[in-house]
């Protein structure tokens, strides 16, 4: 009798923790969750941009609204299937129709996501999503002869708060994950006395939707010859308003 209680104590024991292991499972956050990208789909964002103002004496921003469209799907020279995307913008107001702006692509890998901007690849979500997973993003950026790239040089991707709510203009949006890209800067605080770089970029997905948070800033500060922000200092940060 002891024996056989013995046993079914085992049994219970390993029932429990083979559900604890389903319930695990079914809860994983995958890569293709984060960006269930198709033809037809329109985010529209609140674009911040920044760049430098006349002769560098400050950083100076403009605000948009931004419609990204997916317009066609095609497969790319390695037969993945990839998504061409239009972007358009107008005023904060709407008030004046939309005016064609750029185009992006998407790849959709078997276990990561590539993103092409201005001819550049990066690779935006990999699996497993995972706060323990790292990966070089912008390994396929030429940043060592190319000066212009410099400071996209080595990033280490990672992957920050999963399945968490985070909030955008359209609202609080729930089972998100937060992409830490890049966090440096060449001093904890900006003085305007003193030499000063940064570079910062984060983006937000949330499962079920794609991408509904980014906030892009690079700048150099000189104070030789004369204060003044260095000519390619840039920001954009992407706010969801809606999606369809």
């Amino acid at each position: 009798m002891k024996l056989f209680r013995y046993f079914l104590l085992l049994f219970s024991a390993a029932q429990i923790v083979s559900c604890g292991k389903q319930t695990e499972t079914l809860n994983i956050i995958t890569a293709k969750e984060l960006y269930p990208i198709k033809v037809g789909k329109i985010f529209t964002y609140r674009l911040d941009s920044t760049v430098v103002a006349t002769f560098g004496a400050s950083l100076q921003k403009t605000y948009y609204l931004a419609k990204d469209s997916v317009e066609s799907s095609f497969l790319d020279n390695q037969g993945r299937q990839s998504y061409r995307i239009f972007r358009y913008i107008t005023d904060t107001l709407a008030s004046k129709p939309y005016q064609y702006s750029a185009t992006y692509y998407a790849v959709i890998d078997s276990n990561k996501i590539e993103y092409v901007d201005n001819n550049l690849r990066f690779i935006t979500l990999v699996n497993p999503v995972s706060e323990t997973t790292t990966w070089k993003g912008n390994s396929y950026i030429n940043t060592t002869t190319n000066s212009t790239n410099y400071f996209l040089n080595n990033w280490q991707y990672q992957y920050q708060d999963i399945d968490v709510p985070y909030t955008v203009k359209k609202g609080s949006i729930n089972n998100t994950v937060t992409v830490l890209q890049q966090d440096e800067s060449s001093s904890p605080t900006f003085n305007p006395n003193f030499y000063y770089n940064k570079t910062y970029s984060v983006e937000v997905y949330a499962k079920g939707v794609g991408l509904i948070y980014k906030d892009f800033l690079h700048y150099t500060y000189q104070v030789t010859p004369s204060k003044y922000y260095e000519t390619g200092s840039y920001g954009i940060r992407l706010s969801l308003v809606d999606y369809k």
